[in-house]
């Protein structure tokens, strides 16, 4: 299963606390539309039928059900820039 880091958590928790957004507002993972190997993520109300839900501290992910597969053992990072711009990165291996 996808693990998060602290950091995502953070970051996540961050952007999904608008009190104007529903209560399982979460952050979906899903293939980019160009065919490519590229993951798009996009804040989400709700899962979707079939979704994969990675739930931390507060913090959810929805995951499509073939990008859940291909995450199994990755981890996901976020970082905020200087500029207030969130990046978001997926690595081999278990969170820290």
């Amino acid at each position: 299963m996808l693990t998060l880091t602290s950091g995502a958590v953070q970051v996540i928790r961050t952007v999904t606390a608008n009190p104007e957004l529903p209560p399982d507002t979460g952050i979906r993972i899903e293939p980019g539309v160009d065919g490519s190997d590229a993951l798009r993520l996009s804040v989400a109300p709700e899962p979707e039928a079939g979704d994969q839900v990675v739930e931390e501290q507060g913090a959810k992910v929805y995951l499509q059900s073939g990008v859940a597969e291909m995450l199994d053992d990755k981890t996901l990072d976020a970082q905020v820039d200087p500029q207030g711009d969130v990046s978001f990165t997926i690595a081999d291996g278990t969170a820290t």
